[in-house]
């Protein structure tokens, strides 16, 4: 069975204030975890729980994609500079 949870989603995703609202169908155990996500999230909304996880989701991109070397690099040292002496 499923079940009809509203929320508010913004135009173009930039201005809030252009914002309308839709339906978006999901099974009842999926309503139950984020409306624990919420309150776990101090979110005032459905909405803003969701927009806060897509958020952490980009930013995990991002830090995956240009955290390539990360831990793998390390100061340059004397030895790095290569001049000869």
């Amino acid at each position: 069975m499923w079940y009809s949870l509203y929320h508010a989603t913004c135009i173009l995703a930039l201005d809030h204030n252009m914002s309308s609202t839709t339906t978006v169908k999901v099974s009842k155990a999926t309503l139950s975890e984020l409306e624990k996500l919420r309150e776990q999230l101090n979110a005032r909304s459905l909405d803003e729980a969701i927009r806060s996880l897509i958020k952490r989701h980009r930013l995990q991109l991002l830090q995956v994609a240009l955290g390539a070397d990360k831990g793998k690099i390390r100061a340059f040292t004397e030895e790095d500079r290569g001049e000869d002496h």
